[in-house]
C-alpha cells in the first residue's frame, strides 16, 4: 500500500475514534505530502513522502524550541503531540555507534583534517546514513568533533 494510502486510512480511524489532535497532525501531513507532489508534477515514491515527513517533524521540533522559549507550554504541547503522531511514520532513529561508524568512515574516506573539510565529511556521512532516521545537526556535531579533536 502507498504511503499516502495508509495515512488515508489513519485520518478515516482517527475520525471513527475522536481523536482530534492525531486527526488534525495526519491531515497535516496530508496536506503537505499533496503539496509536494503538485509541485512535482507525480506521484511521490515511499522515501520522498518519509523526506516530506521528516522535514514536518524537524519544523515541530524548531517550533517546540522557540514556544518553549516564549513559554508557551499549551502550544509546546500542541506541537509535541504532532511530532509523536509524525514520527510513527518514520524509520526508527540510527543507532548512535552506527552513525559514530559512518562519520567516522566519512571522515577517513574524504582525507578530512581541519574543521574547514566538515561540508565533505556531512555530504559522505549523510549518504552512508540514507534511508535511515538521522538527525543532521547530530551528525554535524558528531563531525565537528571529531574534526576539532
Amino acid at each position: 500500500m502507498a504511503f499516502i494510502d495508509d495515512v488515508n486510512a489513519a485520518i478515516a480511524d482517527a475520525m471513527r475514534k475522536h481523536a482530534p489532535a492525531r486527526l488534525s497532525a495526519l491531515r497535516m501531513l496530508k496536506a503537505a505530502l499533496m503539496n509536494r507532489e503538485v509541485e512535482r508534477g507525480r506521484a511521490l515514491e515511499d522515501p520522498e513522502a518519509r523526506q516530506v515527513v521528516a522535514a514536518l517533524v524537524k519544523q515541530r521540533k524548531d517550533s517546540i524550541e522557540q514556544f518553549t522559549k516564549g513559554g508557551r507550554q499549551d502550544l509546546v504541547d500542541k506541537e509535541s503531540a504532532e511530532v509523536q503522531v509524525l514520527e510513527s511514520y518514520l524509520p526508527p532513529a540510527a543507532d548512535p555507534a552506527i552513525v559514530d561508524r559512518a562519520v567516522t568512515d566519512a571522515i577517513a574516506e574524504t582525507g578530512a583534517s581541519s574543521p574547514k573539510d566538515i561540508g565533505r565529511v556531512m555530504k559522505a556521512a549523510m549518504a552512508k546514513l540514507a534511508g535511515q532516521s538521522v538527525d543532521g545537526k547530530t551528525v554535524n556535531e558528531l563531525v565537528r568533533k571529531k574534526l576539532a579533536g
